[in-house]
């Protein structure tokens, strides 16, 4: 892998159409730092979804359609957090 590749960092957003946006950094500046505080917190609202989605299936008043809500976001916070991942692994 290229040294250039290597500088290519991926970003917790993506294009109107779904696709991933890079940033070619050295890590610093600040595109680098509002990503930084983004994955923050993604990860820190992906949490409170975890916590949730291990409480539900305990309480039978729960609702069908609250389990459909949580499983769109427990998607969507898998996606955000394998973004991230990928992201500090460096691609």
């Amino acid at each position: 892998m290229s040294d250039e590749l290597r500088s290519l960092r991926v970003l917790p957003w993506t294009t109107p159409d779904g696709k991933p946006c890079y940033l070619s950094t050295d890590g610093h500046g600040p595109v680098s730092a509002l990503a930084d505080q983004i994955e923050a917190t993604q990860l820190a609202t992906r949490e409170a979804v975890l916590w949730h989605a291990r409480l539900m299936p305990t309480d039978p008043k729960i609702p069908p359609g609250e389990f459909r809500f949580l499983s769109a976001r427990l998607a969507e916070a898998l996606q955000d957090t394998l973004r991230v991942a990928r992201s500090r692994a460096g691609g």
